[in-house]
Protein backbone atom coordinates (compact mmCIF):
# COMPACT_ATOMS: atom_id res chain seq x y z
CA UNK A 1 0.00 0.00 0.00
CA UNK A 2 0.96 3.36 -0.48
CA UNK A 3 -0.94 6.57 -0.18
CA UNK A 4 0.76 10.24 -0.58
CA UNK A 5 -0.19 13.34 0.13
CA UNK A 6 -1.12 14.91 -3.56
CA UNK A 7 -1.90 18.79 -2.25
CA UNK A 8 -3.77 20.71 0.61
CA UNK A 9 -5.52 24.51 0.38
CA UNK A 10 -2.19 27.07 0.15
CA UNK A 11 -3.13 30.85 0.76
CA UNK A 12 -3.61 33.13 -2.29
CA UNK A 13 -0.96 35.52 -0.64
CA UNK A 14 1.60 32.33 -0.53
CA UNK A 15 0.67 31.23 -3.91
CA UNK A 16 1.04 34.85 -5.16
CA UNK A 17 5.07 34.78 -3.96
CA UNK A 18 5.35 31.08 -5.39
CA UNK A 19 4.30 32.33 -8.93
CA UNK A 20 5.46 35.80 -9.19
CA UNK A 21 7.93 36.32 -12.42
CA UNK A 22 5.29 35.02 -14.67
CA UNK A 23 5.73 31.49 -13.53
CA UNK A 24 2.39 29.48 -14.31
CA UNK A 25 2.89 26.17 -12.40
CA UNK A 26 0.54 26.77 -9.50
CA UNK A 27 -2.95 26.14 -10.65
CA UNK A 28 -5.34 22.93 -9.36
CA UNK A 29 -5.69 22.63 -12.90
CA UNK A 30 -2.90 20.22 -13.42
CA UNK A 31 -4.24 18.01 -10.49
CA UNK A 32 -7.03 17.76 -12.82
CA UNK A 33 -5.75 16.78 -15.76
CA UNK A 34 -3.67 14.06 -14.04
CA UNK A 35 -6.77 12.80 -12.35
CA UNK A 36 -8.05 12.47 -15.80
CA UNK A 37 -5.97 10.50 -17.71
CA UNK A 38 -5.88 8.03 -14.19
CA UNK A 39 -8.33 5.55 -16.15
CA UNK A 40 -6.55 5.49 -19.56
CA UNK A 41 -3.06 5.70 -18.66
CA UNK A 42 -0.16 3.16 -17.43
CA UNK A 43 1.81 5.78 -15.72
CA UNK A 44 1.68 5.88 -12.13
CA UNK A 45 -0.66 8.93 -10.22
CA UNK A 46 2.51 10.72 -9.26
CA UNK A 47 4.10 10.66 -12.76
CA UNK A 48 1.26 12.07 -14.31
CA UNK A 49 0.92 14.50 -11.78
CA UNK A 50 4.76 15.80 -12.63
CA UNK A 51 3.88 16.00 -16.21
CA UNK A 52 0.31 18.23 -15.63
CA UNK A 53 2.88 20.24 -13.82
CA UNK A 54 5.96 20.49 -15.83
CA UNK A 55 3.34 21.46 -19.14
CA UNK A 56 0.62 24.04 -18.15
CA UNK A 57 -0.74 24.25 -21.25
CA UNK A 58 -0.79 20.66 -22.00
CA UNK A 59 -2.92 19.98 -18.95
CA UNK A 60 -5.05 22.91 -19.45
CA UNK A 61 -5.59 21.70 -23.14
CA UNK A 62 -6.42 18.34 -21.88
CA UNK A 63 -8.93 18.91 -19.12
CA UNK A 64 -10.62 21.04 -21.54
CA UNK A 65 -10.53 18.22 -24.18
CA UNK A 66 -11.93 15.46 -21.31
CA UNK A 67 -14.55 17.65 -19.86
CA UNK A 68 -16.14 19.39 -23.10
CA UNK A 69 -15.54 16.62 -25.67
CA UNK A 70 -15.87 13.58 -23.58
CA UNK A 71 -18.45 15.11 -20.79
CA UNK A 72 -16.60 13.83 -18.09
CA UNK A 73 -16.79 16.41 -16.06
CA UNK A 74 -16.07 15.54 -12.75
CA UNK A 75 -12.70 15.63 -13.20
CA UNK A 76 -13.41 19.33 -12.30
CA UNK A 77 -14.29 18.22 -9.23
CA UNK A 78 -10.61 17.89 -8.19
CA UNK A 79 -9.52 21.40 -8.55
CA UNK A 80 -11.07 23.20 -4.91
CA UNK A 81 -10.97 26.80 -4.31
CA UNK A 82 -11.62 29.12 -1.17
CA UNK A 83 -13.47 31.80 -1.08
CA UNK A 84 -13.84 34.92 1.53
CA UNK A 85 -17.07 36.81 0.96
CA UNK A 86 -17.61 40.03 2.95
CA UNK A 87 -20.05 42.63 2.68
CA UNK A 88 -22.98 40.67 1.44
CA UNK A 89 -26.74 40.79 2.39
CA UNK A 90 -28.81 37.75 4.44
CA UNK A 91 -30.25 37.28 0.97
CA UNK A 92 -26.88 36.84 -1.27
CA UNK A 93 -25.41 34.67 2.05
CA UNK A 94 -28.56 32.60 1.80
CA UNK A 95 -28.28 32.08 -1.85
CA UNK A 96 -24.63 30.70 -1.26
CA UNK A 97 -25.33 28.08 0.90
CA UNK A 98 -27.63 26.95 -0.69
CA UNK A 99 -25.16 24.63 -2.65
CA UNK A 100 -24.59 20.80 -1.53
CA UNK A 101 -21.23 20.34 -2.39
CA UNK A 102 -19.38 22.78 -0.73
CA UNK A 103 -18.40 24.27 2.71
CA UNK A 104 -19.06 27.43 4.79
CA UNK A 105 -18.30 28.85 7.78
CA UNK A 106 -20.30 31.96 8.21
CA UNK A 107 -20.35 34.94 11.18
CA UNK A 108 -22.60 34.16 13.53
CA UNK A 109 -25.63 36.99 14.40
CA UNK A 110 -25.61 34.93 17.75
CA UNK A 111 -22.29 35.76 18.81
CA UNK A 112 -21.32 38.87 17.24
CA UNK A 113 -22.36 41.89 18.06
CA UNK A 114 -23.55 43.73 14.56
CA UNK A 115 -22.05 47.19 14.27
CA UNK A 116 -25.22 48.14 11.99
CA UNK A 117 -23.73 47.53 8.45
CA UNK A 118 -25.88 47.00 5.67
CA UNK A 119 -25.95 46.87 1.55
CA UNK A 120 -28.19 48.96 -0.41
CA UNK A 121 -29.45 47.06 -3.37
CA UNK A 122 -28.70 48.61 -6.90
CA UNK A 123 -32.02 48.63 -7.72
CA UNK A 124 -32.44 50.96 -4.88
CA UNK A 125 -29.70 52.89 -5.17
CA UNK A 126 -30.03 56.28 -6.56
CA UNK A 127 -33.44 55.94 -6.71
CA UNK A 128 -36.48 57.83 -5.01
CA UNK A 129 -36.47 55.23 -2.65
CA UNK A 130 -32.96 55.44 -1.21
CA UNK A 131 -33.60 58.10 1.31
CA UNK A 132 -36.53 55.70 2.56
CA UNK A 133 -34.86 52.50 2.43
CA UNK A 134 -32.00 54.16 4.56
CA UNK A 135 -33.72 55.61 7.30
CA UNK A 136 -36.14 52.65 8.04
CA UNK A 137 -32.86 50.53 7.60
CA UNK A 138 -31.79 52.93 10.67
CA UNK A 139 -34.91 52.17 12.43
CA UNK A 140 -34.01 48.44 12.14
CA UNK A 141 -30.22 48.94 13.24
CA UNK A 142 -31.34 51.24 16.10
CA UNK A 143 -34.47 48.41 17.41
CA UNK A 144 -31.10 45.90 17.21
CA UNK A 145 -29.31 48.09 19.82
CA UNK A 146 -32.07 48.60 21.80
CA UNK A 147 -33.67 45.48 22.23
CA UNK A 148 -30.12 43.92 22.45
CA UNK A 149 -29.53 46.08 25.98
CA UNK A 150 -32.84 45.69 27.17
CA UNK A 151 -32.44 41.67 26.77
CA UNK A 152 -29.21 41.75 28.15
CA UNK A 153 -30.36 43.31 31.18
CA UNK A 154 -33.88 40.88 31.25
CA UNK A 155 -31.44 37.84 30.73
CA UNK A 156 -28.76 38.47 33.55
CA UNK A 157 -31.96 39.53 36.34
CA UNK A 158 -33.44 36.20 35.17
CA UNK A 159 -30.35 34.22 35.73
CA UNK A 160 -27.90 35.82 38.31
CA UNK A 161 -25.93 33.38 38.80
CA UNK A 162 -25.08 32.48 35.23
CA UNK A 163 -24.36 36.57 35.42
CA UNK A 164 -21.78 36.15 38.27
CA UNK A 165 -19.32 34.31 35.93
CA UNK A 166 -17.42 34.88 32.49
CA UNK A 167 -18.93 31.85 31.02
CA UNK A 168 -22.30 32.26 31.87
CA UNK A 169 -22.38 35.95 30.94
CA UNK A 170 -20.67 35.07 27.92
CA UNK A 171 -24.01 31.96 27.18
CA UNK A 172 -26.62 35.09 28.52
CA UNK A 173 -25.05 37.12 25.84
CA UNK A 174 -25.66 34.79 23.23
CA UNK A 175 -29.09 34.21 24.15
CA UNK A 176 -29.35 38.18 24.07
CA UNK A 177 -28.43 38.61 20.49
CA UNK A 178 -29.98 35.40 19.01
CA UNK A 179 -33.11 37.27 19.97
CA UNK A 180 -32.15 40.78 18.93
CA UNK A 181 -31.49 40.18 15.76
CA UNK A 182 -35.15 39.24 14.94
CA UNK A 183 -35.30 43.54 14.46
CA UNK A 184 -32.51 43.32 11.72
CA UNK A 185 -33.36 43.54 8.22
CA UNK A 186 -32.37 41.06 5.76
CA UNK A 187 -29.79 43.97 3.90
CA UNK A 188 -27.74 43.11 7.25
CA UNK A 189 -24.18 42.57 6.30
CA UNK A 190 -22.35 39.25 6.49
CA UNK A 191 -19.32 37.37 5.94
CA UNK A 192 -18.52 33.91 4.75
CA UNK A 193 -15.49 31.50 4.21
CA UNK A 194 -16.75 29.16 1.27
CA UNK A 195 -14.57 25.88 -0.33
CA UNK A 196 -15.83 24.24 -3.07
CA UNK A 197 -15.06 22.23 -6.37
CA UNK A 198 -14.62 23.89 -9.88
CA UNK A 199 -17.60 22.02 -10.83
CA UNK A 200 -19.97 23.16 -7.73
CA UNK A 201 -18.48 26.74 -8.98
CA UNK A 202 -19.91 26.24 -12.27
CA UNK A 203 -23.23 25.61 -11.16
CA UNK A 204 -23.13 28.24 -9.07
CA UNK A 205 -22.47 30.91 -12.13
CA UNK A 206 -24.98 29.50 -13.89
CA UNK A 207 -27.38 29.68 -11.02
CA UNK A 208 -26.75 33.19 -10.16
CA UNK A 209 -27.11 34.61 -13.04
CA UNK A 210 -30.39 33.39 -13.37
CA UNK A 211 -31.28 35.12 -9.72
CA UNK A 212 -34.08 38.13 -9.29
CA UNK A 213 -31.81 39.96 -7.34
CA UNK A 214 -29.08 41.86 -9.06
CA UNK A 215 -26.02 41.88 -5.87
CA UNK A 216 -26.48 38.15 -6.18
CA UNK A 217 -25.89 38.03 -10.19
CA UNK A 218 -23.04 40.55 -9.67
CA UNK A 219 -22.09 38.22 -6.93
CA UNK A 220 -21.93 35.15 -9.48
CA UNK A 221 -19.62 37.63 -11.46
CA UNK A 222 -17.29 38.69 -9.28
CA UNK A 223 -16.17 35.41 -8.53
CA UNK A 224 -16.13 34.36 -11.67
CA UNK A 225 -13.85 36.96 -12.83
CA UNK A 226 -11.52 35.31 -9.85
CA UNK A 227 -11.85 31.96 -10.82
CA UNK A 228 -11.42 32.43 -14.76
CA UNK A 229 -7.36 33.20 -14.76
CA UNK A 230 -6.53 30.66 -12.16
CA UNK A 231 -8.68 27.72 -13.88
CA UNK A 232 -9.65 28.55 -17.78
CA UNK A 233 -9.92 25.23 -18.47
CA UNK A 234 -12.63 23.72 -15.92
CA UNK A 235 -14.94 26.56 -15.64
CA UNK A 236 -16.50 25.73 -19.15
CA UNK A 237 -20.88 26.04 -18.95
CA UNK A 238 -20.92 29.58 -16.78
CA UNK A 239 -24.14 30.51 -18.19
CA UNK A 240 -27.25 29.09 -17.80
CA UNK A 241 -29.15 26.25 -20.27
CA UNK A 242 -32.16 26.67 -22.18
CA UNK A 243 -33.63 24.35 -20.07
CA UNK A 244 -32.84 26.08 -16.79
CA UNK A 245 -34.01 29.29 -18.19
CA UNK A 246 -37.32 27.51 -19.21
CA UNK A 247 -38.52 25.98 -15.68
CA UNK A 248 -39.24 29.33 -13.86
CA UNK A 249 -41.38 30.49 -17.16
CA UNK A 250 -42.95 27.34 -17.16
CA UNK A 251 -43.82 27.45 -13.32
CA UNK A 252 -45.22 31.13 -13.87
CA UNK A 253 -47.30 29.78 -16.67
CA UNK A 254 -49.13 27.30 -14.55
CA UNK A 255 -52.44 28.03 -13.00
CA UNK A 256 -52.05 30.31 -9.56
CA UNK A 257 -52.88 28.51 -6.31
CA UNK A 258 -55.50 30.12 -3.65
CA UNK A 259 -53.81 32.17 -1.11
CA UNK A 260 -52.35 29.57 1.72
CA UNK A 261 -52.81 29.98 5.31
CA UNK A 262 -49.60 30.65 7.39
CA UNK A 263 -50.14 27.37 8.95
CA UNK A 264 -46.90 26.70 10.49
CA UNK A 265 -45.73 22.98 10.38
CA UNK A 266 -47.24 19.95 8.90
CA UNK A 267 -46.51 17.00 7.65
CA UNK A 268 -47.20 16.63 3.76
CA UNK A 269 -46.43 12.95 3.31
CA UNK A 270 -44.46 10.00 4.05
CA UNK A 271 -42.78 7.36 1.34
CA UNK A 272 -41.24 4.63 1.16
CA UNK A 273 -42.92 1.87 3.60
CA UNK A 274 -42.30 3.11 6.67
CA UNK A 275 -40.88 0.62 9.81
CA UNK A 276 -41.49 -2.63 7.81
CA UNK A 277 -39.17 -1.39 4.32
CA UNK A 278 -36.21 -0.55 6.90
CA UNK A 279 -35.91 -3.52 8.54
CA UNK A 280 -36.65 -5.53 5.06
CA UNK A 281 -33.87 -4.34 3.64
CA UNK A 282 -31.24 -4.64 6.42
CA UNK A 283 -32.28 -8.38 6.23
CA UNK A 284 -31.42 -8.18 2.52
CA UNK A 285 -28.00 -6.78 2.85
CA UNK A 286 -26.53 -8.62 5.94
CA UNK A 287 -28.29 -12.35 4.35
CA UNK A 288 -27.20 -11.41 0.71
CA UNK A 289 -31.15 -12.36 -0.50
CA UNK A 290 -33.29 -10.40 -2.35
CA UNK A 291 -35.27 -7.60 -1.51
CA UNK A 292 -38.83 -8.93 -2.07
CA UNK A 293 -38.15 -12.07 -0.01
CA UNK A 294 -36.98 -10.56 2.87
CA UNK A 295 -39.86 -7.89 2.32
CA UNK A 296 -41.98 -10.95 1.93
CA UNK A 297 -40.63 -11.80 5.30
CA UNK A 298 -40.94 -9.16 7.58
CA UNK A 299 -44.70 -9.08 5.97
CA UNK A 300 -45.25 -12.29 8.49
CA UNK A 301 -43.87 -9.99 11.17
CA UNK A 302 -46.61 -8.55 13.78
CA UNK A 303 -46.39 -4.97 14.46
CA UNK A 304 -44.68 -5.97 18.49
CA UNK A 305 -42.55 -7.71 16.51
CA UNK A 306 -41.60 -5.15 14.13
CA UNK A 307 -41.19 -2.83 17.45
CA UNK A 308 -39.52 -5.22 19.38
CA UNK A 309 -37.00 -5.79 16.66
CA UNK A 310 -36.71 -2.36 16.74
CA UNK A 311 -35.43 -2.37 20.73
CA UNK A 312 -33.17 -4.82 20.09
CA UNK A 313 -31.83 -3.06 16.90
CA UNK A 314 -30.90 0.18 19.13
CA UNK A 315 -29.93 -1.26 22.57
CA UNK A 316 -26.63 0.33 22.57
CA UNK A 317 -26.68 3.31 20.30
CA UNK A 318 -25.16 6.02 21.74
CA UNK A 319 -25.67 9.84 21.16
CA UNK A 320 -23.13 9.83 18.38
CA UNK A 321 -24.06 6.91 16.70
CA UNK A 322 -25.44 7.36 13.34
CA UNK A 323 -28.47 4.99 11.88
CA UNK A 324 -27.37 2.78 9.02
CA UNK A 325 -27.82 4.07 5.30
CA UNK A 326 -31.23 1.24 5.77
CA UNK A 327 -33.12 4.59 6.95
CA UNK A 328 -32.67 6.61 3.89
CA UNK A 329 -35.24 3.86 2.18
CA UNK A 330 -38.07 5.81 4.04
CA UNK A 331 -38.34 9.76 3.50
CA UNK A 332 -40.74 12.69 5.26
CA UNK A 333 -42.20 15.71 3.57
CA UNK A 334 -42.75 18.23 5.86
CA UNK A 335 -44.33 21.98 4.77
CA UNK A 336 -42.76 24.91 7.71
CA UNK A 337 -43.48 28.28 7.80
CA UNK A 338 -40.14 29.75 9.09
CA UNK A 339 -38.51 33.23 9.98
CA UNK A 340 -35.76 34.31 8.16
CA UNK A 341 -33.94 33.58 11.86
CA UNK A 342 -34.58 30.35 11.81
CA UNK A 343 -33.75 29.33 8.03
CA UNK A 344 -30.71 30.92 8.37
CA UNK A 345 -30.30 27.68 10.34
CA UNK A 346 -32.66 25.70 8.33
CA UNK A 347 -30.71 26.07 4.97
CA UNK A 348 -27.41 24.30 6.98
CA UNK A 349 -28.73 20.96 6.47
CA UNK A 350 -27.59 20.76 2.42
CA UNK A 351 -27.93 16.93 2.22
CA UNK A 352 -32.38 17.78 3.01
CA UNK A 353 -34.62 18.79 0.13
CA UNK A 354 -35.28 22.19 1.20
CA UNK A 355 -37.71 24.20 -1.46
CA UNK A 356 -38.02 27.76 -0.24
CA UNK A 357 -40.50 29.80 -1.22
CA UNK A 358 -40.17 34.02 -1.25
CA UNK A 359 -40.40 35.99 1.98
CA UNK A 360 -44.19 36.77 2.48
CA UNK A 361 -44.94 39.96 4.82
CA UNK A 362 -48.46 37.99 5.10
CA UNK A 363 -46.82 34.96 6.55
CA UNK A 364 -46.42 37.48 9.85
CA UNK A 365 -44.00 37.87 11.86
CA UNK A 366 -41.89 35.30 14.43
CA UNK A 367 -41.54 36.79 18.21
CA UNK A 368 -38.83 35.50 20.48
CA UNK A 369 -40.70 34.51 24.04
CA UNK A 370 -37.92 36.44 25.89
CA UNK A 371 -38.95 39.24 23.83
CA UNK A 372 -41.91 39.11 24.90
CA UNK A 373 -40.98 38.36 28.56
CA UNK A 374 -38.74 41.42 28.15
CA UNK A 375 -41.78 44.08 26.76
CA UNK A 376 -40.54 44.34 23.20
CA UNK A 377 -42.96 42.51 21.37
CA UNK A 378 -44.80 45.84 20.35
CA UNK A 379 -41.35 47.57 19.18
CA UNK A 380 -40.68 44.22 16.99
CA UNK A 381 -44.13 44.44 15.36
CA UNK A 382 -44.17 47.85 14.91
CA UNK A 383 -40.84 47.59 12.85
CA UNK A 384 -42.68 44.53 11.15
CA UNK A 385 -45.46 47.28 9.84
CA UNK A 386 -43.63 49.58 8.75
CA UNK A 387 -41.61 47.34 6.95
CA UNK A 388 -44.99 46.11 5.44
CA UNK A 389 -45.77 49.10 4.38
CA UNK A 390 -42.47 50.01 2.58
CA UNK A 391 -42.63 46.43 0.95
CA UNK A 392 -45.52 47.07 -0.26
CA UNK A 393 -44.14 50.59 -1.54
CA UNK A 394 -41.19 48.92 -3.23
CA UNK A 395 -42.18 45.99 -4.63
CA UNK A 396 -43.94 47.24 -7.40
CA UNK A 397 -41.17 49.28 -8.54
CA UNK A 398 -38.15 47.53 -7.30
CA UNK A 399 -38.99 44.03 -7.62
CA UNK A 400 -37.41 41.14 -5.10
CA UNK A 401 -35.21 43.92 -4.18
CA UNK A 402 -38.42 44.96 -1.90
CA UNK A 403 -36.99 42.24 0.15
CA UNK A 404 -34.58 44.11 2.15
CA UNK A 405 -36.49 45.91 4.00
CA UNK A 406 -37.90 42.89 6.13
CA UNK A 407 -36.32 41.55 9.32
CA UNK A 408 -35.33 37.91 10.68
CA UNK A 409 -38.49 37.76 12.09
CA UNK A 410 -39.81 37.14 8.65
CA UNK A 411 -41.51 34.53 7.17
CA UNK A 412 -41.60 32.41 3.83
CA UNK A 413 -42.74 28.60 3.43
CA UNK A 414 -40.41 26.28 2.98
CA UNK A 415 -41.35 22.27 1.84
CA UNK A 416 -38.47 20.16 3.56
CA UNK A 417 -37.86 16.51 2.74
CA UNK A 418 -35.61 14.33 4.49
CA UNK A 419 -34.98 10.78 4.92
CA UNK A 420 -34.70 9.16 8.05
CA UNK A 421 -31.22 9.09 8.27
CA UNK A 422 -31.48 12.49 7.78
CA UNK A 423 -33.87 13.55 10.87
CA UNK A 424 -32.03 11.62 13.19
CA UNK A 425 -29.14 14.02 12.37
CA UNK A 426 -31.33 17.30 12.19
CA UNK A 427 -32.62 16.46 15.45
CA UNK A 428 -29.98 15.06 17.39
CA UNK A 429 -28.81 18.67 16.30
CA UNK A 430 -31.08 21.09 16.66
CA UNK A 431 -33.76 19.60 19.32
CA UNK A 432 -30.66 20.32 21.53
CA UNK A 433 -30.74 22.37 24.79
CA UNK A 434 -28.01 24.37 23.07
CA UNK A 435 -29.58 25.19 19.80
CA UNK A 436 -31.80 28.44 19.29
CA UNK A 437 -35.02 28.17 20.37
CA UNK A 438 -36.94 29.20 16.99
CA UNK A 439 -34.93 26.16 14.99
CA UNK A 440 -35.28 23.99 18.10
CA UNK A 441 -39.13 24.39 17.74
CA UNK A 442 -39.08 23.38 14.26
CA UNK A 443 -36.95 20.20 14.73
CA UNK A 444 -38.99 19.23 17.94
CA UNK A 445 -42.10 19.03 15.52
CA UNK A 446 -40.63 16.68 12.61
CA UNK A 447 -39.45 14.78 15.74
CA UNK A 448 -42.48 14.20 16.88
CA UNK A 449 -44.62 13.63 13.41
CA UNK A 450 -41.41 11.36 12.47
CA UNK A 451 -41.90 9.17 16.06
CA UNK A 452 -45.72 9.04 14.61
CA UNK A 453 -45.33 7.71 11.79
CA UNK A 454 -42.50 5.46 11.98
CA UNK A 455 -42.56 4.41 15.60
CA UNK A 456 -39.95 1.39 15.37
CA UNK A 457 -36.93 3.28 13.01
CA UNK A 458 -37.89 6.61 14.98
CA UNK A 459 -37.70 4.78 18.69
CA UNK A 460 -34.54 7.02 19.39
CA UNK A 461 -34.93 9.93 17.53
CA UNK A 462 -34.24 12.93 19.69
CA UNK A 463 -32.61 15.76 20.70
CA UNK A 464 -28.15 15.24 22.15
CA UNK A 465 -29.45 16.47 25.19
CA UNK A 466 -32.61 14.28 25.74
CA UNK A 467 -30.51 11.34 24.55
CA UNK A 468 -30.15 9.76 28.10
CA UNK A 469 -33.50 10.38 29.12
CA UNK A 470 -34.78 8.91 26.03
CA UNK A 471 -32.36 5.44 26.35
CA UNK A 472 -33.93 5.19 29.87
CA UNK A 473 -37.57 5.21 29.09
CA UNK A 474 -37.27 2.51 26.74
CA UNK A 475 -34.35 0.57 28.33
CA UNK A 476 -34.81 1.39 31.94
CA UNK A 477 -31.33 2.82 34.21
CA UNK A 478 -27.91 1.69 32.77
CA UNK A 479 -26.50 -0.56 35.44
CA UNK A 480 -23.98 0.91 38.06
CA UNK A 481 -20.23 0.35 37.23
CA UNK A 482 -19.17 -2.77 39.70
Amino acid sequence: MEVRLAGFNVDTEVLARLNAGGREVLTPETLSAAYARISRSQKSVPELRREAVADVAKARKSSQSIIFDMGHHSVAEHAVFNLDVLGVSRIALEALESFRLASYTEKSQRYVTLKGDFVLPDEIAGTPDEPDFLAHVERMNEGYRRSLARLLDFHRARRPDLAATSAGGRLLEGMAKEDARYFLPLATCGQVGMTLNARSLEHLFRRFSLSPYQEVRRLGREIHALIEPVAPSLILFPTPSSFEVRLDQVARRLPAPAAAAGEPFRLVRTDGGGDRTILAALIARVRGCGFASADAAVETMAGEEILAAYRDLFTDMAFFDTPPREFELVRLTFEAVVSAAAFAQLKRHRMATLLAGPYDPGLGVTVPPALHEAGLTQDLLDLAAAANRMHRCLEPRRGPAADYVLSGGHRRRVVMEMNLREVYHFVRLRDDEHAQWDIRSLAASVGREAIRHLPGAALMLCGKSDFSVRRGEIYGPLPREP
